[in-house]
């Protein structure tokens, strides 16, 4: 039994350091900060699991467990480390399911022996020794957490990876973090002009375009450092992990936009960045493409619901399901009269692929999508989202064995595929008469800066490629894209989009903004490039751009939180709420939804997207919920809400019952409930189940009154 004891014992101590041990093996001591991270934390869960009782030693090793896989594959897989706003994912069954299928770990030697030794620990008793036995393991590890601290703050220039261990950063993210800047703090703030108006001062790079129609293509998560010229550029030349080299070949007239930001992490963010001429929130909260049900007024203003009223048609095409994130509901919102997802596509994956269509088959999809709107005699918008780069990725196990790791196989599918149709579209003579933009809706960084979260592909292609420039100087970013496409067009540009034209040429430095892998990021008029930090901490230097290596004089900043990059982040985070009165969400409007014969899951079953909302504090809450049962079994069907907060359910709120409906009969509840503190991350799930039940959902209206 001896043996037993010393494996249960070893097993403790594997599970507990392997993050340590493995960035030792990786890094060596270049990374002294995180290894003191990685542990100290490692030494009080262990000295927690010695003492623990059975039962909770067991749980918190496979919690521990499971949280440093996930964390490491959110690091490999977008550069940056969890954070307590990341939970809400963990709710949605469906988006950890097609995340996690294939079990395609990015760092099997981290995951095997945190996954065997937290399974030994389960199976291996242990009795448990004295607390004494555990208190030098304390000492010992809140010492090392003290020496990090102080190393950490006074290294903050470096990234939150190297300096972290991830449940470490969690656990500051969580309770350490200053609450978000309040309205009445931003009460005085005025955002400075450039954050909140259409900058027209640059000179004209050609006259109106002669593109009559429009086609965006959105990469998901593709940093501009994949493109050889764009990295050459931006004084990148020692990284040859992936290169897109297919498009760069397609492409020789393309206009490539080098400092080109991404303003945030999350695809609907930048979707909502791309059309609708806004900066995206920076921060994790209610995400603008929801508020926007709230402000159709803003609505009208986005890009395909402005070419919509001048006569275009405008569509939407993307490899993924489109309840995912509310994009069956946002794209409609903004203009777009056709939108279509994964179900559209009748031409089979070559090999599974959990998330929908692999990239080749969008955009072969793609052409014959377009082949069809060049037989109308209308304009046309068609915008198209991959996701073949989202993790567990799209490419069979065969493939990877010749590359670098699966991402960077994924990124070569990508670039084949992107290649191909540019190539096919010039072949249909489709770039003879379109005006193509290419972006990332994000950017899932790199290994050689956190800065590179920031850094998105940008280029386009135009009829008049010979007399553009082949690389576009100057800063830009997603929030260009709208008034860079009405500016060529020769469009007017609503009151309320904001940027700057791809197409002018301007003298003086871009303001530009983001927020990604927990920093805020500014860069200002007069070339000074600021990073914060959420504790308030910040460093500042003079730098020509928002991306690249942090300025050699990169000195720390002493506003603290009344720095400007808060007050510019709360005040654009803020800019679709009313000023005044009550904000009104609307998720529905007469769609008609079929019920499942059982319900299988409150997250992918729900009929509304009515999720991730935050409600502030001494607020109240109305709901209208109005519905038809089109159809319905003999006994009828009952509809049910459940009100979530992250993944657990709410019962302290009260709620009316539904009444039995049968065919054609019309049932409405209404409720409303208030909000003493805070709610983030709410969610109201609205469930039904009947035999070839199908139900229109004619109103579901949140009001929030403060």
């Amino acid at each position: 039994m001896a043996i037993f004891k010393v494996l249960a014992y070893l097993s403790l101590i594997v599970v507990t350091l392997t993050p340590f041990f493995r960035r030792l093996a990786l890094s060596g001591v270049g990374e002294y900060i995180g290894l003191l991270s990685d542990a100290g934390v490692g030494l009080l869960l262990l000295a927690l699991l010695l003492w623990a009782p059975r039962p909770v030693r067991i749980l918190l090793a496979l919690l521990w467990a499971a949280f440093m896989i996930g964390a490491n594959e959110l690091a490999a897989a977008m550069n940056r480390l969890p954070t307590w706003q990341d939970l809400h994912y963990l709710t949605n069954a469906d988006f950890v399911q097609k995340s996690a299928s294939g079990f395609n770990f990015s760092a099997p030697g981290l995951v095997w022996p945190l996954a065997v030794t937290a399974l030994l620990v389960a199976l291996l008793p242990l009795a448990r020794p004295r607390l004494r036995y555990s208190l030098p393991l304390l000492v010992v590890g809140v010492a090392i957490l003290g020496l990090h601290t102080r190393l950490s703050l006074a290294r903050d220039d470096l990234a939150v990876i190297p300096r972290h261990n991830a449940l470490h950063w969690f656990v500051i993210d969580t309770f350490f973090a200053p609450p978000p800047l309040t309205a009445e703090e931003l009460a005085n703030f005025r955002l400075p002009p450039e954050y909140d108006r259409a900058d027209f001062d640059g000179v004209p790079l050609i006259p109106t375009g002669k593109a009559k129609n429009v086609l965006i293509i959105t990469l998901e998560g593709i940093p501009g450092l994949y493109h050889p010229e764009i990295r050459q550029a931006m004084g990148v030349g020692n990284y040859d992990k992936v290169t897109m080299t297919r498009l760069a070949e397609s492409t020789p007239g393309a206009m490539l936009i080098p400092d080109f930001t991404v303003h945030s992490h999350q695809t609907i963010r930048g979707l909502y960045a791309l059309l609708c001429g806004d900066f995206s929130k920076q921060s994790w909260s209610t995400a603008k493409a929801v508020e926007l049900f709230g402000n159709p007024r803003r609505a009208e203003q986005c890009l395909p619901a402005q070419l919509a009223a001048q006569g275009w048609e405008n569509h939407y095409l993307q490899g993924a399901g489109l309840a995912f994130m509310g994009k069956d509901r946002f794209m409609p919102l903004i203009g777009f009269h056709e939108v279509h997802g994964s179900e559209w596509f009748t031409e089979p994956n070559p090999y599974p692929f959990e998330w929908g269509a692999i990239d080749a088959v969008l955009f072969r999809g793609a052409r014959a999508y377009i082949a069809d709107l060049r037989k109308k005699e209308k304009p046309w918008m068609l915008t198209l989202l991959t996701v073949g780069t989202h993790q567990p990725y799209a490419v069979p196990d065969e493939i990877v064995a010749n590359y670098p790791d699966r991402r960077a196989a994924t990124v070569d599918q990508l670039d084949q595929a992107l290649g191909q149709f540019i190539e096919d579209l010039r072949a249909d003579g489709v770039l003879e008469d379109t005006l193509v933009v290419i972006a990332a809706d994000e950017s899932h960084g790199a290994e050689i800066g956190d800065w590179t979260s920031s850094w998105g592909m940008g280029m386009v292609l135009a009829p008049e490629g010979e007399t553009l420039p082949r690389l576009k100087p100057g800063g830009y970013g997603l929030v260009d894209t709208e008034i860079s496409i009405l500016d060529y067009l020769g469009l007017p540009v609503p009151e309320e989009v904001v940027g700057r034209s791809f197409f002018r040429d301007y003298t003086s430095p871009r303001e530009m903004i983001a927020f990604t892998a927990s920093k805020r990021r500014r860069h200002t008029a007069d070339n000074l490039r600021y990073e914060c930090s959420d504790d308030g901490r910040c460093r500042v230097g003079k730098a020509d751009s928002l991306l690249g290596p942090p300025p050699a004089d990169f000195t720390r900043d002493e506003q603290g939180r009344r720095n400007p990059v808060f007050l510019i982040a709360g005040a654009l985070d803020r800019k679709l709420l009313p000023k005044e009165g009550a904000r009104v969400l609307n998720f529905a409007d007469g769609e008609i939804r079929p019920l499942p014969e059982k319900i299988r899951s409150e997250w992918s079953d729900t009929l509304v997207g009515a999720q991730g909302l935050d409600f502030p504090a001494n607020s109240r809450v109305h709901v209208t919920i109005r519905v038809k049962m089109l159809q319905a079994p003999p006994e009828g069907v009952q509809l049910k809400l459940i009100l979530k907060m992250w993944e657990h359910t709410i019962h302290s709120i009260p709620l009316p019952e539904f009444p039995v409906l049968r065919a054609q009969e019309e049932g409405t509840v209404e409720f409303s409930f208030d909000n003493p503190e805070e709610r983030r991350s709410f969610s109201f799930h609205l469930l039904g189940e009947g035999k070839d039940a199908v139900v229109q959902m004619e109103e579901f209206r949140v009001s929030v009154e403060i």
